[in-house]
């Protein structure tokens, strides 16, 4: 079962208090305090793991908090700190205060890690607070309590390219062609009720992960549907393959309607680089087919593919033309890194500021 998004409350284990204590022996004619400190208490930390692929080991409970400090005692003995309590979620997490809504942390790789509720601070001994004035103090520190909240876990697939169409337009069925992945495939609407990620061994040892997002219809953007659940994992990837049934009644409505909900849900899905294929052309003969794509080409301005995911026609020439995209994002994206800031613009120039 997959799933994508939890609320959970996290809590910082409490310090443990300080001791009050005396020491008191035989043959030792002066005592004094001696009421070790409290320990701290464990802190909340949360993980990227890459062995994990769903927040679903998160849902069999609610509260998680981590160990108290342990208590002071006599003979100056500190209490024993407690143990950090450690969640581990998929890479990709984002952590969100369930109150205000702010983002905390992007868990974007595999290994890093959060202290999301710190632990309390210990309380200290009566030993600590002995003073020339003050040589047999009677009181001694409470300890902290640990910091508590309420967070939202949202998991956002990270895929390089991401498979969009309306239900039945063969996502599915192009994922199982080009990678290893084994989708559900049927003739019904919403076949795929998660998200199916595929990766394409390309030469030269790259590789490219494809995520094949659960078919949209109109209203998606406001929960019709799958609603927009799944929305979201389109946010991620760098280049977005756009799946339209030749069969479809009206292409150019049909594409609309899909573009009209990525940009209802966000203007960056709108924006984001798309190759447009036409699919299960294998239903037609290609001198149609290329006619119907030729149509919606000049009507939505850019090229348009002609695939048959079923019988492979083509479906190399799409990958190769996602993965040049690619390259083209991530150049652009290098270029725009490496352009001279004002002050290293106006330096070369041998003026000084």
């Amino acid at each position: 079962m997959f799933v994508d998004e939890v609320r959970i409350y996290v809590k910082g284990g409490d310090g443990g208090d300080g001791a009050v204590s005396f020491r008191r022996e035989k043959f030792v004619p002066r005592g004094g305090p001696n009421g070790g400190d409290g320990g701290n208490g464990g802190n909340v930390i949360i993980r990227a793991n890459k062995n994990i692929d769903t927040l679903l080991d998160i849902t069999s409970k609610v509260k998680f908090i981590a160990e108290d400090g342990g208590q002071g005692q006599n003979r100056n003995k500190n209490g024993k700190d407690g143990r950090d309590l450690i969640i581990n979620v998929p890479k990709g997490t984002l952590i969100k205060d369930l109150k205000t809504g702010r983002t905390i942390k992007d868990l974007r790789e595999n290994d890093v890690s959060i202290t999301i509720a710190r632990g309390g601070r210990r309380g200290r001994g009566n030993a600590f607070f002995k003073s020339p004035t003050d040589q047999t103090p009677r009181f001694a520190e409470d300890g902290r309590n640990g910091h508590e909240r309420w967070l939202r876990l949202e998991l956002k697939l990270i895929a390089d390219i991401g498979i969009i169409g309306l239900p039945n337009a063969g996502k599915s069925t192009f994922l199982s062609r080009i990678s290893s992945a084994r989708p559900k495939i049927a003739d019904y609407p919403f076949t795929t009720l998660q998200p199916q990620l595929g990766i394409v061994e390309l030469e030269d040892y790259k590789r490219l992960v494809f995520a094949d997002i659960p078919g949209l219809i109109e209203g998606a953007h406001s929960g019709s549907g799958l609603g927009n659940t799944f929305l979201r994992h389109i946010e991620r990837t760098r280049v977005v393959v756009h799946l339209i049934d030749i069969s479809a009644t009206d292409l150019l409505q049909t594409y609309n309607l899909v573009r009209n909900e990525l940009t209802l849900f966000s203007t960056k899905l709108s924006e984001k680089a798309e190759i447009v294929a036409i699919n299960k052309s294998d239903i037609l003969d290609m001198e149609t087919s290329r006619k119907i794509a030729e149509e919606l080409s000049k009507e939505i301005s850019k090229p348009v593919y002609i695939i048959s995911a079923v019988s492979g026609n083509n479906v190399k020439e799409l990958i190769r033309a996602a993965s040049d995209l690619i390259d083209k994002e991530n150049e652009e994206e290098l270029s725009y890194l490496s352009l001279p800031t004002d002050h290293e613009a106006i330096d070369k120039k041998g003026l000084t500021f």
